[in-house]
């Protein structure tokens, strides 16, 4: 096998047409190879090649010989010493941070670690016995790809509705999928599953982590896999096993035409990604990749003590941000998923951690400063998940402007208020709103808030509606693992119930929570299967469940089905009415006494008072939002809609809400749904007179507008008074 020289850059294993060249990044390393092999099942490499040359600090060499198909491995060598930090195992072969595709997943053995695994001096023992035949392979693969016409969707932020995915969960039990493409991208992208996504109205699929991860040893010891993904082992690799191929060379373009597709049908991709750590763990972890090109660079160790890790979020180690080939590893990849894979965005787990140079969390931290000044990066979508687990970790409202933020104070408060607890009324108003306490002061603008209730990480709807404690026992961890803090409420019975009055309050409490979702200012995500009433039967840490738990089951009862019509109409209204998908933020003070965009209303049809907002015996709220020109399009003209009124009631009694006399107009105003029975049927109300609001309910009402298209006057009048406001 003949080598020359190469180059340095790129990183990785790149196909120019004629050859390949492959460079590793160690600044302590002193011999680097590359191990070629026949075929998966090959226990040893047929070649070993000492990479040549050595610039900045990067191995290289070029290889004329090499095409796309090839199985290969890194072998490094360097200094063992635990103790100052350094972790270098030639007998470890380690799979290339940069691997395009992934030609043979990890089979675990006790040869996987660098240290002889069981002895008493544990880390700081080293192991002789060769890895190969356990280790993953990389393969070397040739990107080209037919796009065609695909293009972005661009979809604006305050447009966009996110439906958060898993890609196996999602088709897995799919009846219009092919058997043979169910659970994989191929599934996702086949019709019935584009269909379902269409007909629900979402612009977005988030999906849960598809790159290369590694199924932690105790969870393969117990039977069972990491079903989430949240334990990456390659940042540049679409995971073979959501793959409906077999060939390693077609699985990159079976995750190419599943997001060519997904654009076709004018929905837009995002990948969570997991930077915060890897699978390689703590010092007692395996050597699998980066821990054995270079430890000391590649991760975030201890200043007192090289040998242990930082560990900001329970996972074992976190990456060393600060040095710029592992920054230039991150940004590489989320590059590559951009150019080369045509995702349209990303969403950061535990993303405080992206911002811990050191120990503390540095939001103006080299991360967030290369992502802003990037041509690239800087014009996806970007969401964190703004905390990570350690010390100051929970930093929601405070990530760098071109950022939106998982919203967990609106997930809070909104569970807290359906809940039935009092003194959430005052807040529920701010999240309705956009929560400006959060976003407006540093530039950004309610779509910086991405609302949810639930995701992936807790209970479903259904189990939020339907249990008080969370059931993990399937989880094997005496049911010690995930959250207790839920603000969920059983209706007045633990679980599955005959009882059909406790039925018929959670449907009414699912619809609740639902369109409060869809009614709030900010982008709403929902989690995949809430539109189905999925349950997990209290399960609310599913990572380890790749069963019925997480799976969807699309054999839906009656009420099933009437709830997927019901989500479907909330997210068409939402999508037709401009007063619920504002650019900017309300005018004003969100509880002023004259406000030009949006009134608080109480039972009586008045503004809220003081005494209403600071009382905690107060459980029901009136949303007025004025539907005139409040926004303009991208020709300058006025975005006219409807003046829309939200009446909720979260108190165990019924209330009899007046309706504004100020809604006055000849053809009444019009109920579009009220959730104490699901009932979309439009219905005209009179203004000025009570409407009775059951309990545990609320109901959206619009007064159509009148057309406009007048050129934008100065928005700095002034306020007015509600009843001028509404006139024509």
């Amino acid at each position: 096998m003949r080598v020359w020289p190469g180059q340095p850059y790129p990183l990785g294993a790149t196909w120019d047409g004629t050859g390949v060249n492959i460079a590793v990044f160690s600044d302590n390393a002193t011999k680097v190879e590359i191990c070629l092999f026949e075929s998966p099942e090959d226990p040893h490499e047929q070649f070993r090649i000492e990479l040549p040359e050595r610039t900045f600090h990067v191995f290289h060499g070029y290889f004329p010989d090499l095409k796309p198909g090839a199985l290969y491995g890194i072998r490094v060598s360097g200094l063992y010493s635990p103790l100052s930090g350094h972790r270098f195992n030639p007998n470890k072969l380690l799979l290339d941070p940069y691997a395009r595709a992934i030609g043979r997943g990890l089979t675990w053995d006790d040869s996987l670690f660098g240290y002889r695994y069981g002895d008493p001096s544990v880390d700081l023992s080293f192991d002789d016995r060769d890895s190969a035949p356990f280790a993953p392979l990389g393969l070397i693969v040739d990107t080209a790809f037919t796009w065609g016409s695909d293009h972005p969707p661009q979809i604006p932020w305050e447009k966009t509705i996110i439906y958060e995915v898993h890609v196996k969960g999602f088709t897995k039990l799919m009846p219009g999928v092919p058997e043979k493409l169910r659970g994989t991208y191929a599934g996702l992208a086949s019709a019935a599953a584009v269909e379902h996504l269409k007909s629900l109205g979402i612009t977005a699929v988030e999906l849960l982590p598809i790159h290369f991860h590694a199924d932690e040893r105790f969870l393969v010891q117990q039977g069972r896999s990491n079903y989430w993904g949240y334990n990456t082992l390659g940042f540049f690799a679409p995971d073979p096993r959501y793959c409906a191929t077999r060939d390693p060379e077609l699985m990159v373009q079976e995750f190419k035409s599943m997001v060519r597709t997904l654009h076709a049908a004018g929905i837009e991709v995002i990948l969570d990604v997991v930077y915060n750590h890897t699978a390689e763990g703590d010092h007692l972890g395996p050597t699998l990749s980066w821990r054995g090109i270079d430890n000391a660079s590649y991760y975030h160790l201890r200043p007192e003590n090289p040998r242990l890790y930082m560990d900001f979020t329970g996972c074992g180690n976190t990456p060393q941000i600060r040095h710029p080939r592992v920054l230039q590893l991150m940004m590489d990849s989320l590059r590559y998923w951009v150019t080369e894979m045509h995702v349209d965005g990303f969403r950061f787990d535990l993303a405080a951690t992206l911002a811990r140079q050191y120990s503390n969390v540095d939001l103006m931290s080299g991360f967030f400063n290369v992502i802003h000044q990037d041509p690239i990066l800087s014009q996806v979508k970007l969401i964190a998940e703004p905390w990570d687990v350690a010390d100051g970790g929970y930093q929601v409202g405070r990530f760098p402007i071109i950022w939106t933020e998982w919203n967990g104070r609106y997930r809070d408060c909104v569970r807290r208020f359906w809940k039935g607890e009092g003194g959430t009324v005052s807040e529920l108003a701010t999240r309705l709103a956009g929560s400006s306490d959060l976003y407006r002061d540093d530039g950004r603008r309610p779509s910086a808030s991405i609302n949810f209730v639930t995701c992936h990480d807790g209970f479903t709807l259904r189990d939020l509606v339907s249990y008080e404690s969370k059931h993990n026992e399937a989880n094997g961890e005496g049911n010690r693992d995930g959250t207790n803090e839920n603000f969920s409420w059983n209706c007045g019975v633990e679980g599955p119930t005959d009882d059909q009055q406790v039925r018929i309050l959670r449907e009414r409490q699912m619809r609740n929570l639902l369109a409060t979702l869809l009614l709030s200012q900010g982008v709403p995500m929902l989690l995949s299967g809430d539109e189905l009433g999925h349950s997990a039967q209290g399960n609310n840490n599913c990572y380890s469940q790749d069963n019925y738990l997480s799976w969807l089951n699309w054999n839906l009862t009656p009420e099933q089905e009437k709830f997927l019509e019901f989500a479907r109409k909330l997210i068409s209204i939402r999508k037709s009415q401009p007063a619920l998908s504002r650019r900017h933020f309300f005018r004003g003070p969100v509880r002023g006494d004259e406000l030009e965009e949006i009134y608080w209303l109480d039972r009586s049809g008045r503004q809220m008072d003081d005494q209403a907002w600071n009382s905690g015996d107060v459980r029901s709220l009136g949303m007025l939002l004025l539907g005139h020109c409040s926004q303009i399009d991208e020709q300058g003209a006025c975005i006219v809609g409807d003046h829309l009124l939200i009446l909720m009631n979260a108190h165990h009694e019924a209330v009899e809400f007046m309706l504004p006399v100020e809604l006055q107009k000849v053809k009444g105003l019009e109920r579009l749904f009220d959730t104490a029975n699901g009932d979309t049927t439009i219905t005209v109300y009179d203004p000025g007179k009570p409407y009775l609001l059951h309990p545990r309910s609320m109901a959206l009402f619009r007064r159509r507008a009148i057309e406009r298209r007048e050129p934008v006057a100065s928005s700095d009048t002034g306020t007015v008074r509600m009843a001028r406001m509404l006139e024509d």
